[in-house]
């Protein structure tokens, strides 16, 4: 089988560019830090949700000194509600302690291991900020500890690093479960009432519905690419069948391939398709097909 094209592009509204404030709809704006690399796009997107008298800051992003200047510079003497993290990757979430510090407002988020927060939310947890309120919705996959913030008022949804501007996302085990992620997009593919993606890298999407669909007929064409690696070429690792399962890609992103070979794989065996030598911990674990 041939591997998965690349996804449709969805995106609308302004570009992203590092340093410039982008205002998205009468309670959103965006700045891009500028970390703008392979896996990062053109910079980690961080969102003001509010009005005129309090917002709420997601994902402040990495701690770089203009970054933080320009949010503050946007904030102006509006109220913080609080400063939120989708998640504890280093591209999302590093800047929130120092933001926080600066506003007087806490950081909330999920919390892990990697992420300690003063404000724990769980699914369904809300914050509100003037007249915008921000429902968490707890989407694990991309990371355990992964939310979104749905703002049912203007029915956006912001994404972190769930859905993206026309790329798949990198699931990497163990805290990363492709299972999980499968289902938490299928979330988004069935609320009927999303209007737009706000995500963690790139432009706004339209259509959230058909975006989610997208990603998840990408992932299954993907897995019937891994099913034919494992049964060919395996039994095997996940790096070993990494070449068979991802053929198109190039050196440069084999570390990521190869983790979400392992995704794939682990999926597998949680649905009875493959077998493992070890643990889901273990990244030399030799698969194969039941």
């Amino acid at each position: 089988m041939s591997a998965p094209t690349a996804l449709p592009d969805h995106a609308t509204g302004p570009s992203c560019v590092p340093g410039a404030p982008a205002v998205l709809h009468p309670n959103v704006r965006r700045l891009t830090a500028p970390n703008p690399s392979m896996m990062t796009g053109p910079g980690t997107n961080t969102y003001l949700v509010g009005d005129d008298d309090a917002v709420v800051v997601i994902d402040p992003g990495p701690p770089m000194t203009a970054h933080l200047e320009a949010v503050v510079n946007a904030i102006g003497d509006r109220a913080v509600a609080g400063v939120c993290v989708t998640h504890h990757h280093r591209d999302h979430a590093p800047a929130a302690r120092l933001l926080a510090d600066q506003v007087g407002a806490p950081v909330v988020g999920h919390g892990h291991a990697l992420l300690q927060v003063d404000t724990p939310v769980r699914e369904g947890a809300t914050l509100t900020a003037g007249s915008v309120t921000l429902t968490a919705w707890h989407t694990p996959g991309h990371a355990s500890d992964h939310l979104c913030f749905h703002a049912a008022t203007i029915g956006w949804l912001f994404t972190g690093d769930h859905l993206m501007q026309g790329s798949t996302v990198v699931i990497r085990p163990p805290d990363g479960d492709l299972g999980a992620y499968l289902a938490s997009v299928a979330r988004v593919r069935d609320d009927t009432t999303l209007r737009r993606l706000a995500p963690g890298h790139g432009r706004v999407l339209t259509s959230p519905s058909l975006v989610a669909s997208e990603v998840l007929e990408h992932r299954a064409a993907r897995a019937s690419v891994v099913v034919d690696a494992l049964r060919t070429h395996g039994p095997g690792t996940a790096a070993a069948l990494r070449p068979f399962a991802y053929p198109d890609v190039g050196a440069e992103r084999d570390q990521v391939a190869t983790a979400t070979t392992w995704a794939h794989l682990l999926a597998l065996v949680d649905d009875g398709r493959a077998t493992s030598s070890s643990t889901r911990h273990d990244p030399d674990a030799v698969f194969s097909a039941a």
